[in-house]
This record gives C-alpha cells, structure tokens and sequence, in this order.
C-alpha cells in the first residue's frame, strides 16, 4: 500500500489539488481496495527490488478486471511506477518488458494503457516503446475530471 500512494503522489502530487489527491488515494489505495484487486484472477501485480529495496511495481489487466473494455486481445497496464530514488536505472523498462513477456505468453495482440495528457515525460517514453494515441478517457481524481491518453503498442506474434 505505501509504494502506491507514494508513487503517486511523487508523480503527480506537486500539479494536483492536495484534498483531490487525498480523496483519491484513500480510494484507490486503501486496504480494501487493494486486497479486491490483488484477489482478482484478472489482475497481475510484478515488483522489481533493488538490493533488496521494493524500487517499483507493475499491475496488469484482462478481461473483467481493465479499467474499460479493450477486448479480449488487449492487454492493459493499469500501473507502472517507480520510486523517485530508482528513477533512471531503466527500471521502468524492465516492468514493461515483464507487461510485454506477459502480453506474448496470454497471446494478446496490444497492449493498451492511459497515461495522463499532462505526464509528457511519460507520454514520450510509452512513444519510444512503440505506443500511440488512439483515444482518450475522463479520469476522475478526486473532484477533478481529468483526461488520460489511451496509447496502444500492437504486437506481432
């Protein structure tokens, strides 16, 4: 539970409204929230550890458990973070290697994820790994409706 919130929070704290934030958080990383979504046969859940260090996590979606409906063919990261201090050590493509190793074994065809329209950084490296805009969603933190890119990456089997 603290490496979410914490994640969060260092990547999207300093732009956001603090009560939003906190609205958000004690949703979407209580307890009890992610107790449901670690018991959900949908859902996957990867860490990377750096001397023995948790540096990041990754959650991944099929079926019932996305975050909407992208099929049966999609893969979805709903999730990729990591800790501030692990940041540039290639760690985040590590996860995303595990998303796409995962993606090929389950025979999904792309691989699909939102990203905020105002996390450039993140937008440019979902780009350098092949993903592309085909939509957008409203994601709601906590009062705020905001707007997420949805970016795809097909994949070749």
């Amino acid at each position: 539970m603290t490496i979410s919130r914490e994640t969060f929070t260092d990547t999207f704290g300093s732009a956001n409204d603090p009560q939003n934030l906190t609205q958000y958080l004690d949703s979407a990383y209580s307890a009890l929230q992610l107790r449901s979504e670690l018991n959900n046969a949908d859902s996957t859940f990867w860490s990377i550890t750096v001397d023995g260090v948790w540096a990041g996590y990754l959650k991944l979606n099929i079926g019932q458990a996305q975050s909407e409906n992208f099929g049966d063919a999609a893969l979805e990261i709903e999730r990729i973070y990591v800790r501030r201090r692990f940041k540039r050590q290639g760690l985040g493509t590590k996860l995303y290697q595990l998303a796409l190793n995962q993606a090929e074994q389950l025979g999904k065809t792309r691989i699909i994820l939102g990203v905020w329209e105002h996390n450039e950084p993140a937008q440019k490296f979902y780009q350098r790994l092949g993903f592309h805009q085909i939509g957008a969603h409203t994601f709601q933190l906590g009062t705020d409706a905001q707007t997420d890119y949805i970016m795809e990456k097909k994949l070749t089997n």
